[in-house]
């Protein structure tokens, strides 16, 4: 598979927002007072990573194959570690960084919409389609851990 130039431009740019994700959930990991949501940051971060690795193999020339089926979000379901009534500096804190996130999935979600078209080849507009569906997934898995811990 050869890619066009504008294809190849879509392809970089969007690494470059997966690198974004992943710097952004290293960091914030290292941040979050509540271990539910460092864990959380964590996960994201490796599929961050992985979403940067299969646009690293279609510049490459291949698609890799993706499952379309992905059910992380429907299926979260973390434990609360604040209560609704807690107003701490950490759930502040805390807040902040999964909205932070939420804004950042949503921005990476559409970019992957808009940048899909750009693509001949059905392999790899699957693949960007899947992969927008798993962005779109972990801004529900942050916001299912802002609603469970009173911060919606």
């Amino acid at each position: 598979m050869v890619l066009t130039e504008k294809e190849t431009a879509a392809i970089k740019d969007l690494q470059t927002q997966e690198q974004t994700c992943i710097e952004k959930y290293g960091k914030y990991s290292g941040e979050a007072k509540d271990p539910v949501l460092k864990n959380l940051f964590d996960d994201l971060k490796r599929n961050e990573q992985q979403h940067y690795d299969s646009l690293g193999q279609v510049l490459n020339g291949s698609v890799p194959s993706c499952n379309c089926n992905d059910r992380h979000g429907k299926e979260y379901s973390p434990k609360a570690t604040y209560d609704g009534m807690t107003n701490s500096e950490d759930k502040k804190s805390d807040c902040f960084l999964a909205t932070d996130c939420i804004g950042t999935e949503k921005l990476v979600s559409s970019e992957y919409n808009s940048d899909v078209f750009v693509f001949g080849d059905p392999d790899v507009r699957k693949l960007l389609a899947d992969i927008q569906i798993e962005e779109q997934n972990h801004a529900e898995m942050l916001y299912k851990y802002k609603t469970v811990n009173g911060m919606v």
